[in-house]
């Protein structure tokens, strides 16, 4: 954390972003910024898709895919340094298989929160986001790029 006040008091935005880090709590907050951007995507096509009349479960997995994607390419690039030891078609798979299990908890949180508490799908899909971006941070980090593999 000190780290991260540090590079912010002296502006240093290359890095807080950009330059190689094995700090994992600037990998947090970075991989905070990713997710932010990722959910955006995901959200963003969630509610378009959702004006065509589809269920919105249905919506959520396409709205889940682009956010999965743009993850994937903002993760490599400004949050996860470290190569995977499997290589690039290994990286792909276990990121793939990731998201798929967070897709399934994206699925069953967002019916949980929509149909037993009552939410709006938008605010199921907030919180369902923060949930969901736990599992798949932690799961990454561990299965892909922590040391020593």
């Amino acid at each position: 954390m000190k780290e991260i006040i540090n590079l912010a008091l002296k502006m240093n935005l290359k890095g807080l972003f950009i330059e190689p880090t094995s700090n994992l709590m600037l990998q947090v907050f970075r991989g905070l910024f990713v997710g932010g951007i990722a959910f955006i995507a995901d959200a963003g096509l969630l509610w378009l898709v959702s004006l065509t009349g589809l269920h919105y479960l249905i919506c959520a997995v396409f709205g889940f895919i682009l956010g999965v994607f743009v993850n994937y390419v903002l993760s490599v690039r400004f949050v996860f340094k470290e190569k995977a030891s499997m290589g690039k078609t290994g990286e792909v798979t276990v990121y793939f298989i990731v998201g798929v299990i967070g897709l399934g908890l994206t699925a069953a949180f967002m019916w949980f929160f929509t149909e037993i508490t009552g939410l709006h799908f938008m605010v199921s899909k907030c919180i369902t986001t923060v949930l969901v971006y736990a599992w798949n941070f932690s799961s990454r980090k561990y299965f892909l790029y922590r040391k020593g593999q």
